[in-house]
């Protein structure tokens, strides 16, 4: 994980977005510059585009919902996004320092509780580490190849 001080970076090898408020609408504004990061960078059809937004749109929601919901403050969520243009792979780090949270043992509202499947179904490689120091959410795409 990076410092919480808000930075940006955008370039053809990185975006970053470190030290965002974890909050919806923060969220949405980084799934929005990551997108538009994506359409200028890399030659994606829409399909497979959307597949990468998505799934990093899942990890920021998850965090603004959950990751400093017993804290009664607003924490920051970093999103660092890389490419290797040897391998070809785009490699996405979504990172808080909140807290996991444990999903119940049924489903409270079977219409929620997907963000993690989709983000293992939407990328070609995914993990995510918990400790009590924060998750940290890394989703890999192969065959990313720039303009």
């Amino acid at each position: 994980m990076i410092d919480s001080m808000f930075r940006t970076v955008s370039s053809a090898e990185r975006f970053e977005r470190v030290g965002v408020p974890a909050e919806p609408s923060a969220a949405a504004h980084t799934r929005d510059a990551f997108s538009r990061w994506l359409q200028s960078t890399f030659d994606l059809d829409p399909y497979k585009a959307n597949d990468l937004v998505l799934a990093i749109y899942e990890a920021l929601a998850n965090t603004a919902e959950f990751a400093y919901s017993t804290t009664g403050f607003v924490g920051t969520m970093d999103l660092c996004a890389a490419h290797d243009s040897a391998e070809s792979a785009l490699s996405v780090t979504v990172a808080d320092r909140g807290r996991w949270r444990t999903a119940p043992s049924y489903p409270a509202d079977r219409s929620r509780g997907r963000g993690i499947a989709l983000m293992k179904a939407l990328s070609d490689q995914a993990s995510i580490q918990t400790s009590t120091s924060g998750t940290t959410v890394r989703l890999v795409w192969t065959g990313i190849r720039r303009r």
